[in-house]
């Protein structure tokens, strides 16, 4: 493609660089420039015109940012159609995302008017939500790098939507505790996530009563919300999914809010110990692997493992000095 100021005479069927004022109105920029708007750039005074000029081998910016988007794409999403370049791709529904991140970044450098920006890797989506936007810079690009990037990004990016669709609140009380306090938020998550809170359950904090809750839960997934909070994998709720038959596979992650949740699994049902932050609608690394459990994907001890980097997500007032030092 060439770019610059070309006479007049010489701009008929390039597009024009830059919107031009003229006496009948102003040209946008991006127009296919034909005889008759060069006629009113010329009553405008002006003797040239900044244009980019297709050369043999270029693609226009609508017909590589569809093509771009179309080969990055997989499953649980779809297309806008392209405008000025972009074309953005958004959720067909709630779910987290699935991004091969080598694959976007290889995309990425093959050509520096080729671009694709995400959302960062399992980001929980909503229905509608924008994943990724693909946008050509340029007004055309050259077929081959166009071809090695859709090559590049193939099905890098897809929704995984929820699989698992009811679940199960098993609140332990103590004396002067919570309570039921957090219950809505608790819901609200299960249902921007497409599902539904099924039932609840309310039981004293101890290993037996516990126990015989989760054995009799039904849902797809059991959460519990412990009284007192979960300090070690011995403590009431870890020792009472045990007791169950359950397994926990994992106590503790590298997420603030968040760090006393535990997960494992009973009879293949996904159980998953609520660190105390979950009383409040704010995120928090409950969120992280609650969504990812509601869609089928593998939550494990290397999964959590690997939450640290950007896992410290706000800071908690009602703790600063001890987290800062003196």
């Amino acid at each position: 493609m060439k770019f610059g100021p070309v006479p007049l005479a010489q701009a008929a069927g390039a597009i024009l660089a830059h919107s031009v004022a003229t006496p009948d109105g102003r040209l946008r920029k991006g127009r296919v420039l034909k005889p008759e708007d060069l006629a009113k750039i010329a009553a405008a005074g002006l003797e040239d015109v900044i244009v980019a000029a297709l050369e043999p081998g270029d693609v226009p910016e609508n017909d590589a940012a569809q093509a771009l988007a179309t080969a990055l794409v997989g499953r649980g999403v779809h297309l806008t159609d392209a405008f000025t370049g972009r074309v953005n791709v958004l959720a067909d529904g709630p779910g987290v995302a699935i991004l091969d991140a080598a694959a976007i970044h290889a995309a990425n450098a093959v050509h520096p008017m080729i671009t694709i920006a995400t959302v960062p890797g399992f980001q929980q989506m909503a229905g509608q939500g924008m994943l990724a936007t693909v946008k050509i810079i340029s007004y055309a690009v050259p077929r081959d790098a166009l071809e090695t990037a859709c090559n590049a990004a193939k099905g890098a990016l897809q929704l995984a939507r929820p699989v698992r669709t009811t679940a199960t609140l098993i609140v332990t009380e103590i004396p002067g505790g919570p309570g039921a306090k957090g219950q809505a938020a608790i819901a609200d998550r299960i249902a921007a996530l497409g599902g539904a809170l099924e039932d609840v359950a309310s039981v004293p904090h101890r290993i037996e009563p516990l126990s015989r809750a989760i054995a009799e839960a039904q849902s797809d997934v059991v959460l519990i919300l412990t009284g007192s909070a979960t300090s070690d994998p011995d403590d009431v709720a870890p020792s009472a999914l045990r007791a169950a038959g359950g397994t926990v596979s994992r106590f503790g992650m590298p997420v603030d809010p968040g760090n006393l949740l535990f997960i494992g699994a009973r009879n293949g049902t996904p159980v998953i110990g609520l660190p105390g932050c979950a009383r409040s609608p704010a995120l928090n690394g409950a969120d992280w692997v609650l969504a990812r459990v509601m869609c089928g994907l593998e939550v494990g001890d290397a999964e959590i493992a690997g939450m640290g980097v950007g896992g410290l997500l706000k800071e908690i007032p009602t703790r600063p000095q001890p987290r800062r030092g003196a």
